[in-house]
């Protein structure tokens, strides 16, 4: 078939769709030998991350249908000065940073990290800028390697205590903004990782919840990113964009979510699919999603934009993770607020792995919501107004 540029395009099924499938027939493997979660689904959910499936499609779905999204999206559109596009779901032009080129933040980031061995050398006083008492600074410090990533970022926490946390990042040819940034999201996996291992009571409680929880800090120390690099903390206006930032992130990453699951649940409805079968119904699953939860807010529909996520190719239902996880790090934002972050980092991270709701009722006296994120949200538009 010939494609609009005059070259051939092929329909020959994606040898990713075919990939997912061997995944799939592999941990279908495990089902007969887990009475309790008879499927990796419920697997996922119900042992992985302690809440129903069912549970955390409410919570997804209360950002993804909420009027906050509806209004954020009309401010978007008059900060664009035209109708949104689909391509506007990645929208950034909200989060303070944009106020600052990238060749600013390079040069800021190479005079003070000009490798990944000087950041490395430099954790102690990085933490400690973020708050941490010089000396708790250094044990933490000395549990942290950081390593050269040749693809995106990664964390890796120890099992064993006195074992270390790697951090990865790409650091080739120096430190830029970006590696930066990325080194800030691990760390913050890493800071979790020591203190929810090696600072508990029990190593059997050891870590969090579930990987959103350890996501959340990651996102909770990516976002002091600019902080460390010297331009002052965030006041109440640049939190307010902020939100407004993490809302329309969130919202994005909810609809890629939804998509994820009802993959997984096909999967289980059709386990003799082939490739080609497969590819059609996540692009139809895709276009489902987008037409209940995005058309009414851009106007357009059939499209299946949302489905471009590798994510939900090779990692096996992770994305919900990182919506449950930005719900989760707008929660516990304002009591990591100002001097209160390397206390409350590290009062929350000790509790280890308790269920969710009983986690965040400790952490901030209240179970899991996203209401917090939504509130905090309708402020600021109505300071908009």
């Amino acid at each position: 078939e010939v494609g609009p540029d005059g070259g051939q395009v092929s329909r020959e099924p994606d040898t990713r769709y075919a990939y997912l499938l061997s995944v799939f027939r592999a941990l279908r493997l495990a089902d007969p030998y887990t009475p309790a979660a008879p499927t990796f689904v419920r697997r996922r959910f119900e042992l992985d991350r302690q809440i129903p499936e069912s549970d955390v499609r409410a919570l997804l779905q209360a950002v993804l249908g909420s009027d906050e999204v509806r209004a954020l999206a009309r401010h978007i559109e008059s900060r664009l000065g035209r109708p949104l596009e689909p391509f506007d779901v990645w929208y950034s032009g909200l989060s303070p940073r944009q106020s600052r080129s990238e060749e600013e933040l390079d040069a800021v980031v190479r005079s003070r990290f000009p490798s990944l061995a000087a950041f490395q050398e430099g954790l102690p006083d990085l933490l400690a800028a973020l708050g941490f008492a010089p000396e708790r600074a250094a044990w933490l410090a000395e549990r942290i390697v950081a390593d050269p990533a040749r693809g995106p970022g990664h964390a890796m926490g120890a099992a064993r205590r006195g074992d270390q946390a790697h951090l990865r990042t790409r650091a080739h040819g120096g430190m830029n903004y970006q590696s930066f940034n990325v080194a800030m999201h691990e760390l913050g996996h890493c800071v979790e990782q020591v203190f929810s291992l090696d600072a508990i009571d029990h190593w059997s409680l050891s870590g969090v919840p579930n990987t959103a929880f350890t996501e959340a800090f990651a996102f909770t120390f990516q976002g002091r990113d600019l902080e460390m690099l010297g331009y002052g903390e965030a006041g109440a206006e640049a939190r307010r964009r902020e939100a407004l930032q993490s809302l329309w992130a969130t919202y994005e990453i909810c609809g890629v979510s939804l998509i994820d699951m009802d993959v997984w649940n096909w999967l289980y409805a059709h386990p003799d699919a082939t490739p080609a079968e497969l590819r059609l119904a996540v692009l139809s699953i895709a276009r489902e999603v987008w037409n209940h939860w995005f058309a009414p807010v851009f106007g357009r529909r059939d499209v299946d934009l949302l489905a471009i996520y590798s994510h939900i190719i090779d990692s096996a239902l992770y994305t919900p993770d990182y919506a449950i996880g930005k719900i989760v790090a707008f929660q516990i934002s304002p009591a990591l607020r100002g001097g209160a972050f390397a206390e409350g980092v590290e009062r929350m991270t000790r509790q280890g792995r308790l269920t969710p709701d009983a986690w965040m009722r400790g952490a901030v006296g209240s179970g899991l919501s996203a209401e917090p994120l939504l509130a905090e949200a309708r402020e600021a538009l109505s300071r908009l107004a």
